[in-house]
């Protein structure tokens, strides 16, 4: 199969290429940069230059490929409204080149957020959460099932983690040094959803090869990770104390700390047989790599 790959040379996406070519599938990867499109050449895959507002570009690349994995988001979290925006209309206008086709279209979404419960894949965002946006592309997305498109959506949990990440827990780490505190909120006991970006990636994989139309899959290996654990690993690879510390000392990553939103994945794995292999989070913690950089 000839896949394209938004997000092609992103932290999950660089996994998710040679999860791919590896199967056998060949890839034409959308770079905005120069830097992403000798990443993306260097994995293996052809090489497709535009981004996320360049609708002409997506169009083509959908309909010059077999199937559509989109990974790609703008990260902005000071223009949320606006990514959510760009994001919603990538998706329509991919789906709307596969209409009727039955060719696959897979997206990267969230795990909700159900304080007091573990989120299921039949479970949706809260309206008027942060998530509910991403949550609104992802159903547009499932929707799509009804025009002829093969759609699911893979939910990706708070931590996708390894070598190299440059996500939250990287962040956390960062903030502990800054702070001299390896931080948490209230009591530490709320939890994080994890798993390791190469699980992530083999998920996509699966997705693309055989989800069923209107399949919601959540890539889930660790249901809840006690904030307070991840924060006393920290402290302890970085030689700090741990402490409860105000949402607003935490930056934006306080407001995701404060709820408590654990998820599952036995659905998914029930449907595709997908396992996670790779480390846990905490057990990816304590390799140490996550500190390399550190002076402490």
């Amino acid at each position: 199969m000839r896949v394209f790959v938004t997000g092609a040379s992103g932290w999950i996406g660089s996994a998710v290429v040679p999860q791919l070519i590896g199967a056998g599938h060949q890839v034409l990867g959308l770079a905005r940069s120069d830097s992403s499109a000798a990443a993306i050449a260097a994995s293996g895959a052809e090489v497709l230059r535009g981004d996320l507002d360049d609708l002409d570009t997506l169009r083509a690349g959908a309909t010059s490929t077999d199937g559509i994995i989109h990974l790609a988001f703008i990260h902005d979290f000071t223009q949320f409204e606006a990514s959510v925006q760009a994001d919603a209309c990538a998706i329509e206008t991919m789906g709307a080149a596969l209409e009727g086709s039955g060719k696959p279209l897979v997206i990267a979404s969230g795990t909700p957020a159900l304080p007091g419960a573990v989120a299921t894949e039949r479970d949706e965002p809260a309206p008027g959460s942060l998530a509910a946006g991403r949550g609104a592309n992802a159903k547009a997305a499932l929707g799509m099932a009804a025009r002829g498109v093969r759609s699911s959506v893979v939910g990706l949990p708070r931590s996708v983690h390894g070598e190299g990440d440059p996500g939250f827990i990287a962040m956390l780490v960062g903030i502990a040094r800054d702070k001299g505190v390896s931080g948490y909120v209230g009591d530490g006991s709320n939890h994080w959803p994890a798993v390791h970006r190469l699980d992530a990636a083999h998920l996509f994989r699966l997705a693309l090869e055989k989800a069923p139309a209107g399949s919601t899959l959540h890539a889930v290996a660790d249901e809840g990770v006690p904030i307070g654990d991840i924060a006393g690993v920290i402290g302890r690879h970085l030689n700090l104390p741990t402490a409860s510390l105000r949402a607003e000392d935490l930056g934006f990553l306080g407001a995701f700390l404060a709820v408590d939103q654990p998820a599952s994945s036995a659905l998914t794995r029930e449907l595709l047989g997908w396992r996670p292999v790779q480390p846990g989070l905490i057990e990816d913690l304590e390799q140490g790599h996550y500190f390399k950089n550190s002076s402490a």
